[in-house]
């Protein structure tokens, strides 16, 4: 086998905004500037697909692209969609992607490339056993791993907890929709990481999103017999995750 490629383009689609660098694979760092347009309206396969031309081409870059995406992703065919156009449903991203840019593109789930940067680069590195990272915003995202291997598309923020979907009470965007104090939103947290420590029996819970700015505010309020830890790359997580799995798929890892 081919030995990994050094660097890759990463590029996270969002339903505001698309982010791309090229990452230094070895370290998990960006070695351009993260360089960031906003999403198409309407965020159409077409209309997104030029834009991620647009990014390759601002980056003057032929290598493996890896591109972290909105929606169930599975042999790089779009099952959902979330926060961006319903007819990507049905869509292969990675044959449009890379018909467009000329160069090889991986596709993957949002969460799962976050996932994968902090497993490899993060808080999670070299964590063995089951590690869960949540990605609390708009919605729960969710990325689970098994020593390190990645089990795709969970999709764990979609689980009923007290009738409801879970995400539509411990989603970030929750407190902020209902008023909720820090403490009053920490503690549906709470139910909902206990919900999952009944299912997985995780090593570790890695909390990212747009909530992990602030832990102080509510990390004090929850506490569960699992391991917490706040994501550590933030919002160049996608972005380097992608770039990892797409160096993977290039050389066959």
């Amino acid at each position: 086998m081919a030995a990994l490629t050094r660097s890759a383009l990463g590029i996270d689609i969002g339903g505001t905004g698309i982010k791309g660098a090229i990452v230094d694979l070895t370290a998990g760092e960006l070695i351009t500037e993260r360089h960031r347009v906003p999403t198409p309206q309407p965020s159409t396969p077409d209309n997104v697909a030029k834009v991620i031309d647009e990014l390759a081409a601002e980056h003057s870059w032929r290598g493996p692209i890896g591109a972290a995406f909105p929606a169930i992703v599975k042999n790089g065919i779009a099952l959902s969609a979330a926060n961006v156009d319903k007819s990507w449903i049905g869509t292969d991203v990675d044959a449009l992607f890379t018909e467009v840019t000329g160069c090889s593109v991986t596709v993957m789930n949002d969460a799962d490339a976050a996932g994968v940067a902090e497993v490899g680069f993060g808080v999670a590195k070299d964590v063995a056993g089951v590690v869960l990272l949540l990605t609390l915003g708009t919605g729960i995202g969710s990325a689970l791993f098994v020593d390190g291997t990645l089990v795709p598309n969970t999709e764990l923020g979609h689980l009923e907890l007290h009738g409801h979907d879970a995400e539509t009470k411990a989603a970030a965007s929750a407190r902020e929709r209902e008023g909720l104090t820090w403490e009053e939103w920490a503690a549906r947290v709470r139910r909902y990481l206990e919900h999952l420590e009944k299912l997985f029996t995780p090593d570790l819970i890695v909390l990212g999103g747009g909530v992990s700015k602030s832990p102080k505010k509510w990390l004090p309020h929850i506490q569960i017999r699992t391991p917490l830890q706040i994501a550590e790359l933030r919002n160049n997580a996608g972005i380097v995750g992608a770039a990892v799995m797409a160096s993977a798929a290039e050389n066959g890892a």
